[in-house]
């Protein structure tokens, strides 16, 4: 018996299973079976049995020896290299190269320690992919120098590929809490974390979609203004940028802030007002609430206060509601305590309250709560007493649910709907922070003692957000996120309230894509990822015998996933 392949001009080739034999001088054909759709290896294991081999089962020879998780770093991996960051690192390849490549991927799959690196790595196919098997604790933390020293010239690589000018920046800054007394960064300031330990700061500026281009480490006590001038000067010195556009909030663009870029006519910029000067510009009467919002709800103003400015002023109905309701919580909550405090003094007859004991602990009160301009307080020996202070309510109120936006662009580069739009897109930075503190990269709690390691530590985390926020923005389509809301963005009234899109209330509400894939978090889809595995196969019985490597079989998901880092 054998199988012959028979042509079928257009069609494909008929496969026969056939037997022949001779009668005389002819030779005869017998067709046993048409073989036309079965599989390819199921059409050469009948050939190879056919002629003779015999045929045994993988299992009967080989054994799975170690089997890793690969699915995970064959993903993040190949994301890394779509983005051609080994070149950003150093542009011809070195053993510390392939280190911080190694440290930026774990990060990503298993952030940890350096030291619990040197440990996790091994139990994925990280360390063998990358050939740093061999590393230990000490040349991580010898490779951070190296990265170090590298920093400006691949924050200039990054700015070159994002930052062209004229383009949006957006900056904003945030802390993390630090174990220990060693590094000369850490010190108390205002913790973010709330964790009553020191702090460092750091602040990370991105393009206008929130993709990072750079990060500057600074100590604790550091205002968030003060950091304002660094990054001036980055962008247009070593950036090289001739105009460009700097977006920050109303705590880091601060008056004396903008002033000092005024100077500086090729920046431009867009912040926002304080509660206080919105209050200032209506008691002058440059803003009227009753009659500006008519018809629309924003409008755009001017005032002698703040010349040579556009100030835009929008005003969202949900946002009142809930200043509203959160104001009147927090006074109802500032009296209780208060009159606890009034029942104190009350009960001290033997031993009566001083008036200094008195006025630190209303005073520690109203701190709390952000209520004492609402609030007049008689305070004297073994006496204590309160009232509202209704003039102070009532102004506040009057201007809830308005903000305002303030900006130098001039119309013809900046719309009024556009400037709005640019100052909320602050919030990418928020989210940068999010997963840098969060639990995608974990970049706190800091133990680094030298000042050179956190800087380096912050920066190689950033890189690591940069290989993230590529990744989530292919794999919008299996993720809980809107995958068209950067076109929403552009169309959507700016003011009002967001809405997510038909498309992602039908994914979040079936919790499945329109391919019927199940929908995941970042963190949920690495981790089905890694269920791909690379398995080391070795002949029975020998163990110095010849190996084979086998992955495991892609899942739709897994497929999906790899094809979508293709289109980075």
């Amino acid at each position: 018996m054998y199988i012959e392949r028979v042509p079928n001009r257009k069609s494909p080739p008929a496969i026969l299973l056939r037997r022949s034999w001779r009668e005389g001088d002819k030779t005869y054909k017998q067709t046993l079976a048409n073989l036309s759709d079965w599989a390819d290896h199921k059409i050469e294991a009948l050939h190879r049995l056919l002629q003779g081999e015999t045929l045994v089962r993988p299992s009967d020879i080989f054994f799975i020896e170690r089997s890793l998780p690969h699915g995970h770093v064959e993903a993040v991996l190949a994301a890394a290299r779509k983005l051609d960051l080994p070149s950003l690192l150093a542009s011809r390849p070195c053993r510390e190269r392939d280190l911080v490549l190694a440290m930026i991927v774990a990060r990503l799959i298993h952030p940890s320690s350096k030291l619990a690196t040197t440990r996790s790595w091994h139990d994925t196919t990280l360390a063998e992919e990358l050939n740093v098997s061999d590393a230990d604790v000490d040349e991580l933390y010898e490779v951070l120098d190296w990265l170090l020293a590298r920093k400006e010239r691949i924050e200039a690589k990054l700015a070159a590929r994002h930052l062209k000018d004229g383009a949006l920046v957006l900056y904003d800054t945030s802390t993390s809490y630090y174990y220990g007394r060693c590094c000369p960064l850490a010190r108390y300031g205002h913790d973010r974390d709330k964790k009553g330990l020191p702090v460092i700061v750091y602040g990370v500026l991105t393009d206008g979609e929130g993709r990072p281009v750079a990060v500057d480490v600074y100590p604790g006590n550091t205002g968030d203004p003060k950091t304002v001038p660094d990054q001036v000067d980055k962008l247009l010195e070593r950036f090289g940028l001739s105009r460009v556009v700097l977006v920050g909030d109303r705590g880091m663009l601060t008056q004396t802030q903008i002033d000092t870029i005024r100077q500086r006519p090729e920046l431009g910029w867009v912040s926002s007002l304080r509660s206080s000067s919105i209050q200032k510009l209506v008691q002058a009467g440059q803003l009227q609430p009753s009659s500006l919002f008519d018809e629309k709800n924003l409008a755009e103003i001017h005032s002698p206060s703040y010349p040579g400015e556009r100030l835009v002023v929008c005003f969202n109905p949900v946002l009142a509601q809930q200043r509203k309701r959160t104001r009147q919580e927090l006074l109802a909550m500032t009296e209780k305590a208060l009159e606890r405090i009034a029942k104190e003094v009350g009960r001290r007859k033997h031993k009566p309250l001083q008036k200094a004991e008195i006025g630190v602990k209303a005073g520690r009160l109203l701190h709390r709560f952000k209520m004492g301009k609402h609030f007049v307080l008689r305070i004297d020996d073994a006496v204590f007493g309160w009232s509202r202070r209704p003039e102070s309510i009532e102004r506040e109120a009057g201007v809830d649910g308005i903000y305002v936006i303030r900006t130098s662009e001039p119309e013809k580069r900046l719309s009024a709907e556009d400037a709005v739009r640019t100052y909320k897109s602050l919030s990418q930075v928020e989210r940068a922070f999010r997963c840098l503190k969060g639990v995608d990269l974990l970049v706190r709690p800091i133990f680094h003692r030298t000042e050179e390691h956190v800087r380096a530590h912050i920066f190689f985390c950033l890189l690591a957000y940069y290989v993230e926020w590529h990744l989530r923005k292919a794999w919008a389509p299996l993720l809980f996120e809107d995958e068209h809301l950067a076109t929403e963005r552009k169309r959507r009234d700016p003011v009002a309230p967001p809405e997510p899109s038909p498309a992602v209330k039908q994914k979040k509400a079936t919790r499945q894509t329109p391919e019927g894939l199940p929908v995941h978090s970042f963190r949920t889809l690495i981790s089905a990822l890694a269920t791909r595995c690379k398995n080391l196969c070795r002949v029975k019985n020998d163990p110095k015998g010849p190996t084979l490597t086998q992955l495991t079989e892609l899942t739709t998901l897994q497929a999906r996933a790899l094809e979508l880092i293709e289109n980075l």
